[in-house]
């Protein structure tokens, strides 16, 4: 069964290039971006993991972790580190992790329980699913999970974009709307009476019955 939003973020216990995580004790209060990766030396995972490097500052403001996974060992993914810093110009330090018996990439739904047991001989088209994401919360639950296609390389803007509505909905009774960005107005929850939203978002605007808008929260 494939993991939904609100599921409990599997647990497991793994070698990264950091050293060896129990994941529910290594993301303890903070929010976690976790992405993945069919193979090692592969191009658009390259730059991929490079954009990431980059933008790592600004998930750390949002008090997110960032850590990432391919189905190879972690001898390879320090050598594939320093291909990523050559070419993106970023140092990867957030930690990858190993998944050479693919036991991540199952639990995670990536892969089928009966797709092996070993990273090795396997091209990245057999592995071609594990190019996902996943943010998930300090309640370690999911709160989003995108797919992607190998050759389309992910957009990790939309990430940060997504992780910025979901910590704000998560405080305030509001959700955004399509194209939302930081500073947008946003919609009202329908858990909040017209009564209560005079008090709470006064000068609120009714487009129609079932949608009410306001300027973002502070």
């Amino acid at each position: 069964m494939s993991l939904r939003i609100n599921d409990i973020a599997p647990d497991f216990t793994a070698e990264t290039t950091q050293g060896t995580i129990h994941f529910h004790e290594w993301i303890g209060e903070n929010w976690v971006v976790l992405f993945s990766h069919p193979k090692d030396f592969t191009p658009v995972c390259t730059t991929e993991l490079g954009t990431v490097a980059k933008l790592e500052p600004q998930f750390a403001q949002r008090g997110a972790k960032v850590i990432g996974l391919s189905v190879d060992p972690v001898g390879n993914h320090e050598k594939w580190s320093a291909d990523i810093e050559d070419v993106c110009g970023a140092k990867v330090n957030f930690p990858l992790i190993g998944d050479p018996e693919l036991k991540v990439a199952k639990l995670y739904n990536m892969l089928a329980a009966d797709d092996g047991e070993t990273s090795e001989g396997r091209a990245p088209a057999n592995n071609a699913p594990v190019r996902t994401v996943f943010v998930i919360g300090p309640d370690k639950r999911i709160k989003m999970t995108m797919a992607y296609p190998m050759t389309t390389g992910r957009n990790f803007d939309e990430v940060l974009r997504v992780l910025d509505s979901i910590q704000l909905t998560a405080r305030h009774k509001v959700a955004t709307p399509a194209n939302w960005k930081q500073g947008g107005d946003v919609i009202i929850t329908g858990a909040v009476s017209n009564e209560d939203a005079e008090k709470i978002f006064p000068g609120y605007k009714t487009v129609k019955p079932y949608l009410r808008t306001t300027a973002q929260p502070k």
